[in-house]
């Protein structure tokens, strides 16, 4: 079994949802989250419309005028067998491939074991 971490833009969610659905993949988590990537704003570049006073006071003015902002995105969790692994990232990448940076990210654990609390069954039966 797999845990499939992906981090994708909050607008995504929906698509994202029914993405995994058409490849029969109805359960996960998500949750909210804050984060930035490594890519920094290189404030030289910004610094005439920040002087002109042309940078506009709306969230994106705010977001590229501070380089340490953290940016509300979200995390799905899914756990998988080990077969499903590669249509779920492909059905992620589909969903949420803009070609721009901060598109998001994928991971993949591996998941050694699982218990159900209800009734205490372990790996296999768990899922």
């Amino acid at each position: 079994m797999k845990e499939v971490m992906a981090i994708v833009r909050q607008n995504k969610v929906n698509i994202t949802k029914d993405a995994l659905a058409e490849v029969g993949v109805p359960a996960f988590t998500c949750r909210r989250v804050l984060g930035r990537g490594k890519k920094l704003i290189d404030m030289n570049l910004l610094q005439p419309i920040v002087e002109a006073g042309e940078l506009p006071t709306s969230p994106v003015g705010e977001y590229i005028s501070e380089t340490t902002r953290l940016i509300s995105k979200r995390v799905f969790t899914f756990i998988v067998e080990d077969t499903e692994v590669e249509k779920v990232v492909e059905a992620i990448m589909e969903a949420n491939s803009s070609g721009n940076p901060g598109d998001g990210k994928i991971f993949v654990l591996p998941v050694y074991e699982n218990y159900q609390i209800r009734n205490g069954a372990s790996t296999i039966d768990a899922y």
